[in-house]
């Protein structure tokens, strides 16, 4: 059902006002959850830590904001992409749910209330975390559990760590920059896995139906396959000042109507608005991304971040091919160097470079893309984040002929401000 600007934005106000009312009735302090502000900064998957105590259903009613004042300009071979001017993008709002149901036991609900490529409301996806299994019994396997924690629901697949620190439409406290990676990993579908942690050491093991969109219509065309994904990791603090996490993931579909969204699965579009917009072929809601769309895939992602002290690193190598006689692949690197200060290090400055080259086809030409953005941020209060880049994109390689990615190129400065709370 479509709903119109004005009702959203009246809507949006009505839950903020119950969202006040709710957090007095029954507090906001979840077990094992990432906080939306910068205390949950470098968090990845929700450590086991149990520091809170159940007493009866908790509701928490939360929110996104963001918005970007964009100045770019563009150019490409043909000079036939369209004109930027500098002026304020439309903001962007999420509506959170998350209620600790049980002992152990916590929902999670996302809803877009105003995205870039939906001019509707809609459900991004939720899901149910089991920590506990005290609801069976009290005390039951209780040993594995407190190592153990079991997800299910119809929302994004736990493949990478990019998507830890990425924006989620509205959601940009995490992303220390304006925009997401070139080949952005991120997709919901239906899934449940299984993630183990033990003294730093991690392990996810998870399967989905490989879909985005949720159908059973079955024709003759139908060859569905699930998806497979996991991760193994360290994550450990190894002194006071030294913390060091390395993992790895991979995620697999051997389907030709299914796991062609692992690069394609955000469907609230991409954060530099309009660029690419050509003249003559057109535009997209998510240019400048990258999706190969493989019918059949298999990706890697390798993830090493190190933080010392106010110093903090975050890289990238990836490798997405597809399993079709003829399909090629494409490798993405990318490096983020940030340093935070202040008393609470709550400023930062850094930069961040990311390469993908490859190609759909192993009969086609490369195609290379290198990007690097430079900038830093404040955050006002922890959850209250301003920030400005320097952006900078290039296309090259003959693969972009005749397109209007030949020659392309686009580059200016974003200012961003985000609210989670």
């Amino acid at each position: 059902m479509m709903i119109s600007l004005n009702t959203r934005f009246i809507l949006l106000f009505s839950l903020l006002s119950i969202a006040a009312t709710t957090r007095a009735q029954f507090g906001s302090d979840l077990q094992f959850f990432r906080p939306p502000s910068k205390a949950g900064l470098n968090q990845f998957e929700p450590p086991k830590t149990d520091t809170t105590t159940f007493t009866k259903i908790k509701v928490r009613v939360g929110g996104d904001f963001a918005l970007q004042f964009q100045g770019l300009s563009q150019t490409n071979a043909g000079d036939t992409l369209v004109d930027l001017g500098s002026d304020l993008n439309l903001p962007t709002a999420n509506l959170n749910l998350n209620v600790q149901l049980a002992d152990g036991v916590r929902m999670h609900l996302r809803t877009y209330l105003s995205s870039r490529h939906h001019s509707e409301a809609w459900v991004k996806g939720g899901h149910l975390r089991i920590d506990k299994l005290n609801f069976i019994r009290k005390g039951f396997l209780e040993g594995l559990m407190r190592y153990t924690t079991l997800t299910v629901g119809l929302d994004e697949v736990n493949y990478g760590d990019a998507h830890f620190r990425r924006t989620d439409n509205a959601s940009a406290i995490y992303n220390p920059f304006v925009g997401n990676y070139i080949m952005d990993s991120f997709t919901t579908e239906a899934f449940a896995d299984v993630n183990v942690q033990v003294k730093g050491f991690l392990m996810v093991l998870g399967v989905s139906n490989g879909k985005l969109n949720q159908s059973v219509v079955v024709n003759d065309q139908t060859d569905n396959a699930l998806s497979f994904f996991g991760k193994l990791g360290y994550d450990g603090q190894v002194s006071e000042d030294l913390r060091v996490r390395l993992t790895g993931s991979w995620y697999i579909n051997h389907g030709s109507s299914t796991g062609t969204w692992l690069y394609g699965g955000d469907r609230a579009g991409g954060r530099y608005y309009s660029v690419y917009h050509s003249l003559v072929q057109g535009g997209s809601d998510f240019e400048p991304r990258v999706n190969a769309r493989f019918t059949k895939i298999t990706a890697i992602q390798v993830n090493p971040f190190v933080k010392f002290k106010g110093l903090e690193f975050f890289g990238i190598y990836e490798l997405a091919a597809g399993a079709e006689t003829g399909d090629g692949s494409y490798t993405q690197l990318a490096g983020e160097l940030l340093f935070r200060f202040g008393k609470q290090e709550q400023f930062y400055l850094g930069g961040r470079y990311n390469t993908v080259s490859g190609k759909s086809k192993e009969v086609d030409a490369l195609k290379d893309i290198a990007r690097y953005n430079v900038g830093g941020g404040w955050f006002m209060t922890p959850n209250i984040l301003a920030k400005v880049e320097y952006v900078a994109e290039e296309r090259t390689g003959p693969g972009w002929e005749g397109t209007k990615f030949a020659g392309a190129a686009f580059n200016g400065i974003m200012v961003e401000a985000a609210i989670s709370f």
